[in-house]
């Protein structure tokens, strides 16, 4: 029998030889996530969280639908997680000791996307989910040496405890220099774009659009946001990037700011040129470029891809006007530096077109300081319906409910210091059979490789329609794995500070080949966080070059002498990260460390840090043969196996209140379920501001909406007689998930009223 230690040095070994075994820029299929992946972070070198909205997955969890699961990176498998609320379209972000968080998501729902049976949304009975819009949730990222069942390696999910302010669906997220977090906007329930047409009341669209901010912690009471007005409509998930002055970039629908977090002060940047929205459901790739010592540490933010659909073509909180799926998507790139240090004004610069236009391409940044840009349509947007205005039913849609057409299957790579003109290629990149679109993610991973998972425009599981509800992952291998060598190092602490003393790392002679001198003055030491991942977002992922020198040793190692994080918290905020060693454009695997003190709170600093000056060896060289790419780790184990369970000291005690809480949700189900089963809330289609229904093929009633932001209709059919084939997709050929069903082993409204995790474990 295998010890867990045997175990896992099986999955280190696969996973080796699986990464050895492909070719840069190539895709491989591997594995179930049991979960269709809405949203993904990774939690450690071990694992990736992954969570879906609740819908009825196949996978059972203590007698409901699964919609959360932990992936194991090393053996490519999922297991289920319990999530109590619904975290349809949440919002997140890491926590200063690397734990995460998700913010708000939707009202309980059952099948089909009805409205929870149970006090008008308050809880489902079927799915047995409850209402997510208000809540958060925290997650300390265990690894495989714990016990994944155990509370302390649970979703902490309980509203009643600890909660927002305010209902938030598609809130944006950014974290601030002192560690904590501001949600900004959203939708207070579903819809496509957060506006009734005409938009008479844009503040608070009927009290269907949430238009304040607040932060967590708590800092006091959620406050109106300008910006969330004159943005009404797309406004949902804003683009938000925290600057060096603590102020924070926010763009949204075509609109840009600066915006003060502690006065809710805003400074109007210039509009985006040519009146393409990068924000959902444009949803446009976007991400801030390398902070590096060259550029001081500067920010730009890139835009590219999303729409310049006219503002009539949007439609309401129902449906947009127009058939989407026929409008090409944006192929503009445009760069933006808020904050420039030579006293000009900010501007808009134009970039290089990407190769074609992406409605949810996903910007992936890479260990060599390249971004990837992978998954999406050439039309249409993000979101689904079942119908739009032009299109008034679902049996005549074509593509089911996606609102995007034509998916992308070939990544292509942006670097940032090529000459403009020459910033964007797929050359070598091969192409993906499995449509990525809306509800993908995908995470840069710890062998520097990316995964990709999810897709699912449906609004409950649907596995016969177009595009369907997927759980198959891939790992993209970038162009970097066509090195023989991979770096390795060690050395790297557990924590990094804000300035200070230096610390080494080494570099084995092994790591590298030929000069010791041309391979040392070619080294870099970056920190990448590849942030909450969902719709074409992710969110808080940045990436830094730590200043280094260097010391080429008669032994033929190199010693890097490493600065720590420059004394700015805003430049890369407390929490997680991965650190690599990036010789000659190859990256080592990353090792995760945590930046700051590990709390909420102005973080110390201290004097930025000096560094010796560089010695060379003009007689050393490297040993590394032309082996088969390495995957060995860069550095011992994960070091997020020792967070402590409390992130604030209102969750202090998270771990006795697992089990206690857990006996408290066996009673309310088995409350809910005793309860008579209220009507569904009617999802039905409403006014849309472009003409009599009796003109567009629908009713004369009065539909408008005006506090009711429910989301799409109910499914009524499963489009199964439109194939998914070459001829109407970018792909290559057609591609369909196998997915069985699993029994329960779990029935929550048993008599005895003990709560049994489907590990067998009763608390």
């Amino acid at each position: 029998m295998f010890t867990p230690a045997a175990w896992l040095a099986l999955g280190l070994a696969a996973s080796s030889k699986l990464a050895a075994a492909q070719q840069a820029g190539s895709f491989a299929q591997v594995g179930n996530t049991q979960v269709s992946a809405m949203m993904m972070f990774l939690g450690n070198e071990e694992k990736v969280y992954i969570l879906d909205k609740t819908e009825g997955n196949a996978a059972q969890i203590d007698g409901h639908p699964a919609w959360g699961a932990a992936w194991d990176v090393n053996t490519h498998s999922a297991q289920v997680m319990e999530v109590l609320t619904n975290t349809f379209c949440a919002s997140g972000m890491h926590l200063p000791n690397g734990s995460y968080a998700t913010f708000g998501g939707n009202s309980a729902i059952g099948p089909l996307g009805s409205t929870g049976n149970v006090n008008a949304g308050a809880y489902d009975s079927t799915y047995g989910d409850y209402d997510g819009r208000k809540s958060i949730r925290i997650l300390n990222p265990c690894t495989s040496a714990d016990d994944m069942s155990s509370a302390q390696c649970q979703w902490f999910d309980n509203a009643t405890a600890l909660s927002m302010q305010k209902l938030r669906w598609y809130s944006a997220a950014e974290a601030l220099g002192d560690g904590s977090i501001a949600l900004i906007g959203g939708f207070v329930s579903g819809g496509y774009i957060n506006r009734n047409y005409p938009n008479t009341d844009p503040e608070y669209e009927g009290g269907a659009a949430e238009p304040t901010y607040e932060f967590f912690p708590s800092k006091g009471p959620a406050t109106v946001m300008n910006f969330m007005i004159t943005t009404s409509g797309l406004n949902s998930y804003a683009h938000t990037y925290l600057m060096p002055s603590g102020n924070m970039l926010i763009q949204a629908n075509i609109s840009t700011v600066l915006w003060n977090p502690d006065t809710n002060v805003e400074t109007p940047l210039p509009n985006m040129p040519g009146g393409v929205a990068r924000v959902y459901p444009a949803s446009g790739a976007v991400a801030m470029l390398p902070l590096t010592p060259a550029n001081n540490y500067t920010p730009t933010v890139i835009f590219c891809g999303g729409s310049d659909m006219p503002d009539e073509y949007w439609g309401n909180y129902s449906f947009p006007n127009y058939n989407t799926w026929t409008y090409p998507a944006s192929k503009d790139c445009q760069r933006l530096t808020p904050e420039p240090t030579d006293g000009s004004s900010p501007v808009y610069v134009s970039d290089d077109d990407m190769l074609e236009g992406r409605t949810m391409g996903q910007f992936i940044i890479l260990p060599d300081g390249t971004l990837l840009v992978i998954n999406g349509g050439i039309n249409g947007t993000a979101g689904y319906a079942q119908a739009t205005g032009q299109t008034p039913s679902y049996n005549l849609m074509p593509y089911g409910e996606s609102l995007a057409s034509g998916p992308v299957g070939t990544p292509a790579i942006y670097n940032p210091n090529l000459p403009a003109g020459s910033r964007w290629s797929n050359a070598g990149l091969s192409s993906t059979n499995i449509a990525r679109l809306y509800h993908s993610s995908a995470l840069l991973m710890p062998d520097a490789t990316v995964m990709i998972a999810g897709s699912n425009p449906n609004i409950d599981v649907n596995l016969t329609t177009i595009f369907p509800t997927t759980y198959t992952a891939e790992i993209f291998y970038p162009p970097y794995y066509s090195a023989s060598k991979r770096p390795t190092f060690s050395g790297a602490p557990q924590t990094l500070s804000y300035g200070g003393s230096s610390f080494d790392l080494t570099v084995p002679s092994s790591a590298y080949s030929g000069s010791g001198n041309a391979a040392a003055a070619n080294t870099t030491v970056v920190l990448l966080r590849g942030g909450f991942t969902t719709h074409a977002m992710n969110m808080g992922q940045r990436y830094l070059q730590l200043n280094n020198t260097y010391t080429v040793n008669s032994n033929n190692s190199i010693t890097l002498h490493v600065a720590q994080v420059p004394p700015n918290p805003n430049l890369f905020t407390p929490g997680p990260a991965l650190m690599f060693v990036v010789i000659n454009g190859i990256p080592s695997n990353g090792t995760m460390v945590i930046v700051g003190n590990g709390q909420i709170g102005t973080q110390p600093t201290q004097a930025a840090t000096v560094l010796p000056a560089s010695a060379q060896n003009p007689s050393a060289s490297g040993s590394g043969s032309g082996s088969s790419t390495s995957s060995n780790s860069a550095s011992g184990s994960s070091h997020t196996g020792a967070i402590v369970g409390a992130v604030i000291g209102a969750i202090a005690v998270i771990g006795i209140l697992g089990a206690l809480f857990g006996i408290f949700v066996a009673r309310r189900r088995r409350a809910a379920s005793r309860q008579h089963p209220a009507a569904a809330y009617a999802m039905k289609a409403t006014g849309d501001g472009f003409g009599s229904g009796a003109s567009r093929g629908r009713a004369t009633d009065d539909r408008a909406r005006h506090s009711d932001s429910s989301a799409f209709v109910p499914l009524q059919q499963d489009n199964s007689s439109t194939a998914w084939n070459a001829s109407n997709t970018s792909l290559h050929s057609p591609y369909r998930d196998t997915y069985g069903r699993e029994g329960a082993d779990y029935d929550p409204y048993n008599s005895d009223g003990a709560v049994q995790h489907s590990s067998g474990q009763r608390l």
